[in-house]
Parts: structure tokens; C-alpha cells; sequence
């Protein structure tokens, strides 16, 4: 039984009262951390059809990853089954498909494996494992969008302080996910600061891509590339 099956039920009201002192609801965050990865690959003139979104929660973020990316399918896989029935009851769509985590190799190969949050809630010596089995998860020079919190970010810290499930996770510093990802097989291709300025300050949004390389942000994206073997 995963630690997240007693939260499905309450798990975004949960993450809405953490984020609340940024102002913005979970959705918000979403929708950005998709739309900077969308357009990090057009960067790269890449564009992925087969989607998986490793660690999807209550499935919030993948009709996101359906409609941004225009993908075909996006497969949403997550170790708490309570969290994916209730996304399987919220998001019905024929694009759409919610699996656990022992069955994502049966559902591959996909372009883009998209996952945030995820990795400070595995423990660390069992981190190059779990990245070893989304590396098989993807197709030949698939992507790996990977999002976590900032750990230099006191903010950030403030804000998994409220959320019952954050606040015994272990943060990943940029650096150190670099180097893991680097030595479980891919190419590490740009890492992203973003989220700077609350709804408060929400005037001054537009200068996040031009601050997107200060490590201050209060999440940030390590892009890479499935390396051959």
C-alpha cells in the first residue's frame, strides 16, 4: 500500500492549502511547468505523441500534457492505487489511460516521460533503480522532463512545511540530479529555474524566461535525453 493512498481522496484540497501562500492553486503550476516544457522541446523541434507521466497523482497535470503537447496518448502511472481510480474517475477520455507503476513497461515505448515532484519521496538509494526503469520506458532519443522543488528555495521549504505528505521528503539539489540522471543513462541537455514571483507579483512573470538560469526559482525542469548503450 503506497503512503499516497490515504491522501487520495483530500490530495489536491492537501496541496491547494501548501500552495496558498504562493496565491496560485495546484493548477496553475501545472499548466506553466507544461507549458515551459512544451516550448523547451519546440526549442528542439521535437514533438511527442506517446506521453508518460510517471508519479500522476490523481492524473491532474495529464490532461495538461494532452492538450499543450497535442499529444495521442498520455499514460499516467502512479504506486498509489487509490489515486489512480480517482483519475480514473475524473479524467475520461480515450487518450487518457491510468496504470501502475509495474505496469509501464507494458504500455511503452513513449517519446517524453514527464514527471514532477516524484523523486524526494524515493528514497535515495533507490533512486538509480527507479530512473533506470523510465530510461527503458522510453523510445530511442526520448525525452525525460524532470521537475523537482527547489531545495535552495525557502519558500519552497515554507510551502511542503504545510503538506502532510512533503514534509519529511528528502530534496534533490539541481546539481545532484544532474549527476544522477547523467549516470543512470542520459544526455542532460538544459536544467530550468522557474517559478520566482507569487500572484502577488504576478506583473513581473514575464521576466521568469530571461531568470530561468538563476537558481532561486522555487521549482526547476532538468531536460535530458535518452542516451544509447
Amino acid at each position: 500500500m503506497s503512503q499516497f493512498d490515504a491522501y487520495a481522496a483530500d490530495y489536491d484540497a492537501a496541496l491547494n492549502r501548501g500552495l496558498s501562500l504562493s496565491g496560485e492553486s495546484r493548477e496553475y503550476f501545472a499548466t506553466e511547468r507544461v507549458k515551459w516544457v512544451s516550448r523547451c522541446l519546440a526549442e528542439l523541434s521535437a514533438r511527442p505523441t506517446r506521453v508518460l507521466d510517471f508519479g500522476s497523482g490523481t492524473g491532474g497535470t495529464c490532461p495538461e500534457l494532452l492538450r499543450q503537447l497535442d499529444a495521442d496518448r498520455v499514460v499516467g502511472v502512479d504506486a498509489s492505487l487509490e489515486s489512480l481510480n480517482a483519475a480514473r474517475r475524473v479524467h475520461v477520455d480515450s487518450r487518457l489511460e491510468f496504470r501502475t507503476i509495474q505496469e509501464m513497461g507494458s504500455a511503452g515505448p513513449f517519446d517524453l516521460v514527464y514527471c514532477n515532484g516524484v523523486f524526494h519521496h524515493v528514497p535515495p538509494l533507490e533512486r538509480p533503480a527507479v530512473l533506470a526503469g523510465i530510461r527503458r520506458s522510453l523510445a530511442d532519443d526520448g525525452y525525460f522532463a524532470f521537475w523537482e522543488n527547489n531545495p535552495w528555495n525557502p519558500a519552497t521549504r515554507l510551502v511542503m512545511s504545510r503538506i502532510p505528505f512533503d514534509r519529511d521528503a528528502k530534496l534533490i539539489s539541481p546539481p545532484r540530479a544532474r549527476s544522477l540522471l547523467a549516470r543512470a543513462g542520459f544526455d542532460v541537455l538544459r536544467t530550468d529555474f522557474l517559478f520566482f514571483f507569487p500572484r502577488l507579483l504576478a506583473a513581473l512573470r514575464p521576466l521568469e524566461i530571461r531568470l530561468s538560469r538563476i537558481p532561486a526559482g522555487a521549482q526547476y525542469l532538468v531536460l535530458c535525453r535518452k542516451l544509447e548503450c
